[in-house]
């Protein structure tokens, strides 16, 4: 089809409206009386949110137009208003010369056929700005008016019988192209059909015009090794898999719903007893049921609402789904199997801090002129115990923690966060927990609470890309802890730095070092443990294609527990499947 339009518009470009009659009409099967117009177009399926379904699967689809029916002429009568809308509102407006598109250069493959259907026939359009937008998706609506529209200027100048029109020889020199390709032209028709069969099985068994499923699979050997640790524990196999359904109802939300099973445990201390802290926890242990029982662990609702964005959570509510963490490479969001092994590496212990249900809203200010970028402004409130009603539970009166957060972006290369977080935890539960009574980061010491306790913690991140080579970042946090209990308040530090280099070796490919000091807290508390828990952590995720990658690392902890004789190293070889 493409070399008979081709060949017809170096004939004469007035023979181009003729050619797609008269081959659209070779290609519908002539099995009754009514003539049927097929043509085969793209069309996208799912509508897309900004940020969240960025790829949208286009897949052929055929259009039928048959004896028009009641449900014919809708479309006929949306064709033609899609047509006219750009005259009567100033949507599109016409142009007399190609030089008018400021995106349209003479190099441009298409631009010979661009400037004679604008200049000889005059019915292409372009947008108010100028720009002819030649490489955004095309809809079946546009197609047909822009279809419309030429044939129309065609009929226009046989009617009226102006210009150098269609000559006998150039009708001659169609029949005789018409006749050239009959034979592509007859395995077209039979494409066509089989792609209309195609298509009418796929929109009778697909799942959702709105849904898409997104799935992750993680297998992980892992081990760890040194003194009385190392001894304690084995070499171990183990599993997550997530299942997302991420929905749009508009093209601009996100509802996502999100099933969840693993099997991963978390190694035990010198004692044989699992860990209570959250030093050396991997981010694929996060989540787990331990025995690969399916649960609900994420159901958000994500929204624009004039200027700001709304962010509604009804399970599995955290900061960082929100809120910019600003730790590029390294924060995988909801600790997934393609960032940092280690939850401690993934971004700033600060957003740990409470999570569940609740309500977020993010809202951007500012201008930005010179080489200070637009900021926002974003506040979020989460509750752990949304679901009791019981007392000293519920949405306000369980743990919650509420976080305000100043976003700034220096130039194209900086990006700058400010962070408080106030939250509540009751007496017996875990400070750096989210939700439930497991710690996810931080020393034992830094996350046990033997009384209800009032938090203030302040936290800064930055990341800094000085090239498309080398990401560097970083973060630091502290938490003032106030217990009901006599004598039973402290202090919590903790900070990080790390260094990415992507497409490290090749593309898709990221090597990664996080050295910093976990969550912890020293003082009369503590006796006997005092030393502040270093880990440093480097891991190499290798592409093995577009849906799987084998990331080999190494974490060395030094002090866990906060005591200075006992290191630790971990090993872990994470194979991710995301499909």
């Amino acid at each position: 089809m493409s070399n008979l339009l081709w060949k017809s518009l170096v004939v004469s470009p007035a023979v181009l409206g003729a050619t797609l009659l008269v081959s659209s009409a070779a290609i519908a099967a002539p099995s009754t009386n009514t003539e049927v117009l097929t043509t085969v177009v793209p069309t996208t399926e799912v509508a897309t949110t900004e940020t969240k379904l960025s790829e949208v699967a286009q897949e052929p689809v055929i259009v039928a137009q048959a004896a028009p029916t009641s449900e014919d002429t809708k479309v006929i009568n949306q064709v033609n208003l899609y047509s006219n809308e750009g005259r009567a509102n100033n949507s599109q407006s016409q142009v007399t010369s190609v030089s008018q598109f400021s995106d349209v250069q003479p190099t441009d493959w298409a631009f010979q056929a661009l400037q004679s259907l604008v200049e000889r026939y005059g019915c292409i359009a372009g947008y108010p700005n100028g720009t002819y937008r030649g490489n955004r998706a095309l809809t079946r609506y546009e197609f047909a008016a822009g279809l419309n529209a030429c044939l129309d200027r065609v009929n226009e100048l046989i009617a009226t019988a102006t210009a150098d029109l269609v000559t006998k020889e150039d009708l001659a020199t169609l029949q005789r192209l018409q006749e050239e390709f009959s034979a592509e032209l007859a395995t077209l028709r039979g494409r066509v059909d089989a792609l209309e069969a195609r298509t009418a099985e796929l929109e009778a068994n697909q799942f959702s015009t709105t849904t898409k499923l997104a799935g992750e699979a993680i297998f992980a050997v892992t081990d760890v090794f040194g003194d009385d640790i190392g001894d304690a524990n084995n070499t171990v196999f183990q599993n997550r898999v997530r299942l997302t359904l991420n929905t749009s109802f508009t093209g601009r939300d996100l509802l996502t719903t999100r099933l969840a099973s693993g099997n991963a445990n978390r190694f035990v201390d010198n004692t044989g007893t699992p860990t209570t802290g959250g030093e050396g926890l991997q981010t694929f242990q996060v989540g787990s049921t331990g025995n690969n029982n399916v649960v609900v662990d994420k159901l958000t609702y994500e929204a624009p609402i004039g200027p700001a964005q709304v962010y509604l959570a009804a399970v599995g509510g955290r900061h960082d789904h929100y809120a910019a963490v600003n730790n590029p490479y390294f924060h995988d969001k909801t600790d997934g199997g393609n960032g940092s092994l280690s939850t401690f590496s993934a971004k700033n212990p600060i957003y740990r801090i409470g999570g569940g249900a609740g309500i977020a809203v993010n809202l951007p200010f500012g201008r930005g002129g010179g080489i200070l970028r637009p900021s926002s402004l974003t506040v979020g409130y989460l509750g752990s115990e949304p679901n009791n009603p019981g007392t000293g539970s519920g949405i306000f009166n369980g743990n919650y923690a509420a976080l305000g957060q100043l976003n700034f972006s220096v130039g194209d290369r900086v990006a700058l966060a400010a962070t408080y977080v106030h939250g509540y935890t009751g007496a017996g539960s875990q400070l750096f927990a989210n939700e439930g009574n497991v710690a996810l980061v931080g020393t034992r010491q830094a996350n046990t609470l033997n009384d209800p306790a009032s938090s203030n913690s302040y936290g800064l991140s930055a990341a800094f890309r000085p090239s498309d080579k080398l990401s560097v970042s970083g973060f630091v946090s502290y938490t003032d802890v106030t217990a009901s209990g006599i004598n039973n308040d402290k202090e919590i530090w903790s900070y990080g730095v790390g260094v990415a280099l992507p497409d490290f070796g090749k593309q898709g490919n990221v090597l990664g070092i996080f050295a910093g000091a976990q969550p912890y807290s020293l003082g009369r508390l503590n006796p006997g443990a005092n030393e502040v828990p270093y880990q440093v952590e480097g891991f190499y995720k290798y592409r093995v294609s577009e849906n799987i990658s084998i990331t080999p690392g190494v974490i060395w902890l030094t002090n866990p527990g906060q005591t200075n004789d006992n290191d630790a190293i971990i090993g872990t070889l994470r194979t991710t499947f995301t499909f």
